[in-house]
């Protein structure tokens, strides 16, 4: 069995136990981005700052977080291909703001796909470009450079899908990148805060389970939901 999402063992010094083990289920995701937003105010109304929700689950957390924020909001979608080294490692391809980032182990890529594995990448980064197309109804790609980037989750486990996200955000050469969710285990959380350039996060329960666990209604939006999100949010701003 796996544990290491809880990191069994003392609890860190600077935590209280209403933090690790005292933890109620949030409503739901709205509910969670409400109140995650409320610890994200010095960002608020911030010129260079800019709202990324990972999907599916991230987008109507961070769909509060920009509203209360008054920031752009754009999507990160995820396409994991292989995982050479077994569950944990990982090689995906990002969908970030609306530009296409593939792991370098991918790259290059040959012209015309003739091995199985050619054919399978090829198949796969075609399906996340049509859902980018999907969620992101053909807004030409967010400018990320030197722009601090709220990155949102429902939560964090393991930390793989976080880990992704920022290992392809880095390429856009933001200023600043703030991982954001309501609930994480010890040990994702620990994993993430070693990424990003800060991380804040309501709750980390123990033992934890699973995110679905810690939201009593967990339903989360498909990619034509998103889309409509998406678009709705476009013309808020």
């Amino acid at each position: 069995m796996i544990n290491f999402p809880d990191l069994d063992g003392a609890d860190p010094p600077s935590e209280s136990n209403e933090t690790l083990n005292q933890v109620t289920p949030f409503p739901d995701l709205s509910s969670a981005g409400r109140e995650l937003a409320s610890k994200l105010a010095p960002y608020r109304e911030g010129d260079n700052v800019v709202v990324l929700a990972i999907v599916l689950g991230g987008v109507p957390v961070a769909r509060e977080v920009a509203n209360f924020l008054r920031a752009p909001l754009d999507l990160v979608i995820i396409r994991r291909l292989l995982a050479p080294q077994g569950p944990g490692s990982q090689i995906c391809a990002v969908s970030i703001g609306g530009s296409m980032v593939i792991d370098k182990e991918l790259i290059p890529r040959p012209a015309v796909p003739s091995t199985p594995l050619d054919h399978f990448t090829n198949d796969a980064i075609v399906e996340l470009s049509r859902r980018e197309q999907n969620c992101r109804r053909g807004r030409p790609a967010t400018d990320l450079s030197h722009k601090a980037v709220i990155l949102v989750d429902c939560g964090i486990r393991s930390g793989s899908t976080m880990r992704a996200a920022i290992g392809a955000l880095r390429t856009r050469g933001p200023a600043r990148i703030v991982a954001a969710v309501p609930v994480a285990s010890l040990g994702g959380h620990a994993a993430i805060a070693s990424l990003a350039d800060e991380i804040v996060c309501l709750a980390r329960p123990r033992p934890f389970g699973h995110v679905g666990l810690w939201y009593k209604d967990f339903t989360r939006p498909g990619d034509d939901r998103v889309g409509e999100v998406f678009a709705a949010t476009q013309r808020e701003q």
